[in-house]
């Protein structure tokens, strides 16, 4: 199963740095399992991660995420028997 994963984020908050840095934590993560990842610039404070249009995270509701917690979402959407190894700790 491939999923397009879609990083909303605030360019006037200047997010775009955090926003690749998780867009290339989630390639090496899920890499065969990506058919998508695209990074949506916007503004208002947004943070959000969703897969396949379902959100999975939302930096209001949630704050910032860190890459072991989103992976785990992530992991327990599209392959909830997937290991992330030292993730899952």
């Amino acid at each position: 199963m491939k999923v397009k994963i879609t990083i909303e984020y605030c360019t006037l908050c200047q997010w775009t740095p955090r926003a690749v840095w998780m867009q290339q934590e989630l390639l090496y993560t899920f890499n065969e399992q990506i058919e998508e990842i695209a990074l949506r610039p916007t503004n208002g404070g947004v943070f959000k991660i969703s897969v396949d249009n379902q959100l999975v995270w939302d930096r209001k509701e949630d704050g910032f995420p860190e890459p072991k917690a989103v992976k785990q979402r992530i992991r327990n959407k599209i392959d909830p028997e997937r290991s992330l190894g030292h993730s899952d700790k």
